[in-house]
């Protein structure tokens, strides 16, 4: 396992930083459908969803390492529904950029990250809990990641 991972998050996620990769990545991830424009998302939700994972107490973050940060991005993304289509892909495209903003990388291949994120969607499908899909995120993005050389 990556040894970045146990690390504290240097950055984050934001909307001005979700849009900027939304924009320059949108078409090429319109693989089998399109997505709409950014500002057709459900009002709130995205910042609501980025804002929660970044949240701490007393200068602790709640997702305190870049796994468990990673872990709620992806989950969160896939399950909340943010935008009207393609939350999937846009779940993998984030995650990934908040990643590799940290010096992790996954190992999957792109279809192989969006097959794992049709399958969290699945699991929420059929009630199971965020608690489970977390689990789930967990193992993967500890298995299938490693280390990126500093830049």
């Amino acid at each position: 396992m990556t040894k970045n991972l146990f690390k504290t998050p240097k950055i984050w996620l934001t909307p001005d930083v979700c849009r900027e990769l939304f924009e320059i990545f949108r078409k090429k991830i319109e693989f089998d459908e399109p997505i709409p424009a950014f500002d057709t998302r459900f009002p709130g939700r995205l910042e609501s969803i980025i804002n929660s994972v970044s949240q701490g107490y007393k200068g602790r973050y709640f997702n305190s390492t870049v796994l468990e940060a990673a872990v709620a991005y992806f989950n969160q993304l896939v399950r909340g529904h943010a935008f009207e289509n393609g939350n999937k892909r846009i779940a993998v495209l984030f995650t990934d950029f908040f990643l590799w903003s940290n010096f992790v990388e996954f190992t999957l291949s792109w279809q192989e990250m969006y097959h794992f994120a049709v399958l969290v969607a699945q699991a929420g499908e059929k009630n199971i809990s965020f608690e489970e899909t977390k689990k789930l995120c967990r193992k993967i993005i500890g298995e299938f990641t490693m280390d990126l050389p500093k830049r």
